[in-house]
């Protein structure tokens, strides 16, 4: 059954506003920890708003990744799952995900989840949320690491030219 759309629109302003600040803090300080707190709200509305099975699991998804990203950054957890795995990355969704820094590699999940939720679903709120996630996640990967931002801006680019 759909949901509501009777006070979506302001939520969703609100929600970008609130992302925004969360971004803006973070890349002055170079702290991704207020990029990813100020993106929870995003994301548990974006659980709200899906209904479909495939993209419940992802907003959930969303979720789960963006609380370990959380816990990462806290305790400093720094893992090379590349060197672990002998491999430069991995495709997750039909889109490569660079492998690296564990820090690094969840909000490039966290992309790569929002792009499901993007192309998978109807709904127009859900839509602005994942291009909300999609936006704070890039941020919080050029925080975390501006070489592995830059690769991983080039691999959009080329995967959007090639879709074109």
């Amino acid at each position: 059954m759909a949901k509501p759309t009777t006070y979506a629109t302001p939520i969703c302003i609100g929600l970008s506003i609130v992302a925004a600040i969360g971004l803006i803090i973070g890349l002055k300080t170079t702290n991704p920890l207020w990029i990813a707190f100020f993106l929870l709200p995003t994301v548990i509305y974006e659980i709200y708003r899906t209904e479909g099975n495939s993209t419940r699991w992802s907003s959930l998804m969303l979720l789960a990744v963006l609380i370990l990203e959380i816990i990462f950054i806290i305790f400093k957890i720094n893992y090379d799952l590349g060197a672990y795995l002998g491999q430069s990355g991995t495709y997750v969704g039909g889109q490569f995900v660079p492998l690296g820094d564990i820090k690094v590699l969840a909000p490039a999940l966290l992309a790569v989840l929002s792009l499901i939720l993007f192309t998978r679903t109807a709904g127009i709120y859900t839509k602005w949320l994942s291009v909300i996630i999609i936006i704070a996640s890039f941020g919080l990967i050029f925080t975390l690491s501006q070489t592995a931002f830059s690769d991983l801006l080039r691999q959009t680019i080329q995967n959007a030219f090639y879709y074109i």
